[in-house]
């Protein structure tokens, strides 16, 4: 399962995977933007993703590292709805791993400066599904999933190494076109 996680929308992604063969489960989001008490809005979180944890049993949660902002009031509040999300987690006892908004784009696009719209097209590619969330924050939270799933080791899949065939000369990264072309067998 993957979280995106946000004091507005919080997106999620829970993806199912069979030996090497990953496919998607469930994609959405959780609307808060309608509660103005902060602590509700965490309240909310926390039954929320208990009862989807509860619903699909995952094994693992992978979910994004905040990212530095100049607004410190709206990391606090972030990194509040991400805490209540990871303590959702760990009372169902599920392993938590974090991963940097960056290395999530970087793992599914092959570029860490992707935009939320490259990684969606991307995700639309790989797990074929013909209608694009009507919120980017769901194909964020099945990024931070999927990006797990590459990162696993054991499971026989690559490091974001393999982001290394999209490399010019230069060693600046290409396009994520250019890295889904290199990276086919990511996109049967």
């Amino acid at each position: 399962m993957g979280i995106d996680p946000g004091t507005n929308i919080m997106g999620y992604g829970i993806v199912g995977l069979i030996g090497k063969e990953f496919y998607l489960i469930s994609i959405g989001i959780i609307k808060l933007d309608k509660l103005e008490d902060h602590a509700l809005k965490l309240k909310h979180i926390f039954e929320r993703v208990t009862g989807l944890i509860d619903s699909y049993k995952p094994d693992e949660l992978a979910i994004e590292a905040p990212f530095y902002g100049k607004n410190v009031q709206s990391m606090l509040k972030l990194g509040r709805a991400q805490g209540v999300a990871i303590a959702a987690a760990l009372m169902r006892e599920i392993p938590i791993y974090e991963y940097q908004p960056r290395k999530i784009k970087l793992s599914i696009t092959g570029t860490g400066n992707a935009s939320k719209e490259q990684v969606a097209a991307m995700l639309q590619k790989l797990f074929k599904f013909e209608e694009m969330p009507s919120h980017l924050d769901a194909t964020d939270g099945l990024a931070a999933a999927l990006c797990h799933i590459f990162q696993s080791k054991p499971r026989g899949f690559g490091s974001t190494s393999v982001s290394n065939k999209s490399k010019s000369k230069t060693g600046k990264s290409g396009s994520w076109e250019k890295f889904a072309k290199d990276n086919e067998e990511r996109i049967k």
